[in-house]
């Protein structure tokens, strides 16, 4: 029942896309550019250390030593999200790079991970596999790697996890009997998977597939973490597919201004982070963002000041939402129902995309802390103050063992939650931690500090040859 009640909180995203806090918050000024690592405090320093440590934990801790299968949640026992796979296989190399493990044992971890991904069994039946046309399915049983339940068929997701398989073929290039098993078995990972099948509109990729009933009635069309589907699709040198898709997508692109930032519109903004993680946006443009005179990096930029400047307006008038307290995206929430409080009638959810663009906005005072901490290295002077605001202000509740508890809504104070847990007077608070949400708080931050997964991917010829197809120009790709 704990992993049917898990599945049904995950669902929609696949479908739908202190005083001395204060001051130690504030102490990075202005919104005029990402500021560097060098201009940040040695107390901030110092806390985006323990955050990228107890995340990295997380993975390493969490995640099967020996299959490689990282659980979708953790302590609610759960299945194995793919994309957290993605997630963990690049918070390896963060860890070896800032000395948490051993480049061996990492090796060691990721040659794992990807042997078993690989031979896991692929088909078109129903169950006992993990996927097919070198697709996998959403979910997998955390200890035969077979498709769990009926989840579909996920091109988001295995694309989430190729991702990051790439970068670990970019990462480890040792000559050592590990380190070259890795870039082998990335390469057929990746060049198994049959991107052309997954048309199933053209020229648009579907977003899943069921061997019940066949292609879900949804395409990646618009603005969203679809993205990194399109780029590994149009890379890939074995099934690619044609160019015309990356226009396609952009066609329905919502260009909008909100809260006095004009970008192209997502609500959540795990639809601007996650296909960053992997690659570097910074001075490349496709046709569309050279009609509009910005790339993808400022967009997301855009879009994460746009969300700070709503909490601080706070139409909702929600609690505690404000300068330093912000972040709206997927994520956890206390129950499915609608109460009062303070007069007001108010929806809340479980688990939900919530965000807030020009045409949508789907917000019950629900904060997810991987919001700000996915945006670090776009928008570091709001998102890291508002990272050391959320934990010093909610300490333990929210900031434990392994960084940051999935969420909190300050509004539901004296309440009985169906999911996580009430503490009287101060708020709702998640008991979980979740793969997917993990994954960008480390990686982006990583981004921000030291460019690590950006320098190795750009060096990927699948990533530069998607890019090109897509017809992105300029910046690093001239190289």
């Amino acid at each position: 029942m704990t992993e049917f009640r898990a599945i049904l909180r995950r669902s929609s995203v696949a479908f739908l896309f202190i005083a001395s806090a204060c001051t130690s918050a504030t102490s990075i000024t202005g919104i005029n550019g990402p500021i560097p690592p060098s201009a940040l405090t040695t107390r901030q320093t110092a806390f985006l250390d323990t955050l990228e440590r107890r995340t990295f934990n997380w993975f390493w801790e969490k995640t099967d030593a020996n299959n490689g299968l990282t659980p979708d949640r953790w302590p609610t026992q759960s299945f194995s999200s793919v994309a957290a796979i993605g997630f963990a296989l690049t918070a390896y190399p963060v860890g070896v790079e800032r000395g948490y493990v051993a480049r061996a044992d990492a090796a060691q971890r990721t040659l794992n991970t990807l042997r078993f991904m690989y031979n896991a069994p692929q088909g078109p039946q129903a169950t006992n596999v993990a996927g097919y046309k070198g697709f996998f399915y959403h979910f997998l049983d955390m200890q035969t790697g077979f498709r769990f339940e009926q989840v579909e068929l996920s091109t988001i997701d295995t694309s989430l996890l190729i991702a990051g398989v790439l970068f670990s073929q970019s990462y480890f290039t040792g000559g050592d009997g590990t380190e070259s098993a890795i870039r082998a078995y990335a390469d057929s990972l990746y060049l198994r998977i049959d991107w052309a099948w997954a048309i199933h509109n053209p020229p648009v990729v579907s977003m899943g597939w069921h061997p019940e009933n066949g292609f879900i009635n949804s395409d990646w069309k618009g603005y969203d973490e679809g993205m990194i589907v399109y780029v590994l699709a149009l890379g890939s040198p074995t099934h690619t597919i044609d160019p015309a898709s990356w226009t396609e997508w952009t066609k329905t692109y919502d260009w909008s201004t909100f809260y006095g930032q004009t970008h192209v519109n997502f609500a959540p903004l795990f639809g601007h982070q996650y296909s960053h993680v992997w690659i570097d946006f910074r001075g490349i443009q496709d046709a569309y963002m050279r009609g509009k005179g910005i790339d993808y990096f400022e967009n997301s930029r855009r879009a994460t000041i746009s969300q700070r400047l709503y909490a601080i307006a706070n139409p909702g008038q929600w609690s505690d939402y404000g300068p330093n307290i912000w972040g709206l995206t997927a994520g956890d929430g206390p129950f499915d129902t609608t109460l009062v409080i303070g007069g007001r009638s108010r929806q809340f959810f479980t688990y939900r995309a919530r965000g807030a663009a020009a045409h949508e906005i789907q917000d019950d005072g629900t904060i997810a802390p991987t919001a700000a901490g996915g945006s670090a290295a776009f928008a570091p002077e709001i998102a890291i103050p508002a990272l050391i605001t959320m934990r010093e202000k909610y300490g333990d509740n929210l900031f434990s063992t392994y960084g940051f508890l999935d969420d909190f809504n300050p509004t539901l104070a004296n309440v009985t939650p169906k999911y996580g847990r009430n503490v009287p007077g101060i708020g709702w608070f998640d008991t979980d931690y979740l793969g997917i949400d993990q994954g960008p708080i480390i990686a982006m931050i990583e981004n921000y500090r030291t460019d690590l997964i950006w320098k190795t991917m750009r060096k990927n010829p699948y990533i530069v040859a998607g890019l090109k197809k897509a017809g992105f120009t300029g910046g690093w790709l001239r190289n």
